[in-house]
C-alpha cells in the first residue's frame, strides 16, 4: 500500500475508534469503571499521534492496536463481567463465566508484542530469530504484569469502588490467568502473525 493508501487507513482507523469511543462513554455502567478501562486507550492513541510524524507503524501492528482499544472501550462501556458477547458465548459453551475478559488480557499480549516487535526490529540491532521471539515475550508479559500492579494499587486506594474495574468474577486466580494469556497471547501473535509482520516490514527495514 502506497503512503497516501496508507494515510487513508489509518484515518479510517482513527476515525472508527473515536466512535466506537463516543458510543462507549454515553450511559456506561458507571463513569469511575469506564474511565479505568479506557485510559490506556486514550493514553496509547495520544502517544501514537505524536510520535505520527516520525515514526509509523506497519498497517498489522496498527490494526492490532485498533482492535484491543475497541475490546477496552466495550469492556469500559459494560465492564467486562457484563459483556453481552461475553454472556452468549458463556451460555453456547455451557462455561462458568463470562470470558470477554479472557480475550482482552489475550490481546494484550498479541498487540504489544507485534508493536514491541517492530520497534526492535526498525531500532535495535536485534536480528529474526530466537532471542528477538524471547525478548518480546518478555517486553509483553512485563506490560501485563504492570497492568496488574495498576489494578491492585486501584483497588488498595479504593476498596470496593475498584470491584467492576478489576472482573474477578470470584476466580481467586484471576490476576494469575491474566498474565498467562497475555504470555500466551505473545506467543500466538508472533508464530502466526510474524511471517505477515515481515512481509509489511520489508517497507521500512
Amino acid at each position: 500500500m502506497n503512503q497516501a493508501g496508507g494515510r487513508r487507513f489509518h484515518l479510517v482507523l482513527l476515525s472508527c475508534l473515536a466512535a466506537v469511543f463516543v458510543w462507549s462513554a454515553v450511559h456506561p455502567h458507571d463513569y469511575f469503571t469506564w474511565f479505568l478501562e479506557v485510559l490506556p486507550a486514550i493514553i496509547g492513541t495520544s502517544v501514537l499521534l505524536y510520535v505520527y510524524p516520525r515514526f509509523r507503524f506497519t498497517l498489522l501492528a496498527y490494526t492490532l492496536m485498533a482492535i484491543f482499544m475497541v475490546i477496552l472501550m466495550v469492556g469500559g462501556h459494560y465492564t467486562y463481567a457484563e459483556v453481552p458477547l461475553g454472556f452468549w458465548v458463556r451460555d453456547a459453551l455451557g462455561i462458568s463465566r463470562n470470558h470477554f475478559d479472557r480475550l482482552g488480557h489475550f490481546f494484550q499480549g498479541v498487540t504489544p508484542a507485534i508493536a514491541a516487535r517492530e520497534i526492535l526490529l526498525r531500532k535495535s540491532p536485534l536480528k529474526k530469530g530466537g532471542w528477538l521471539f524471547f525478548i518480546v515475550v518478555c517486553i509483553a508479559l512485563a506490560i501485563s504484569a504492570c497492568y496488574e500492579f495498576m489494578e491492585w494499587g486501584v483497588s488498595v486506594a479504593t476498596g470496593s469502588a475498584a470491584d467492576a474495574f478489576l472482573g474477578t468474577q470470584g476466580d481467586v486466580w484471576d490476576t494469575q490467568w491474566d498474565m498467562f494469556l497475555a504470555f500466551n497471547g505473545a506467543i500466538v501473535g508472533q508464530l502466526v502473525l510474524g511471517k505477515l509482520h515481515d512481509r509489511q516490514l520489508k517497507c521500512y527495514l
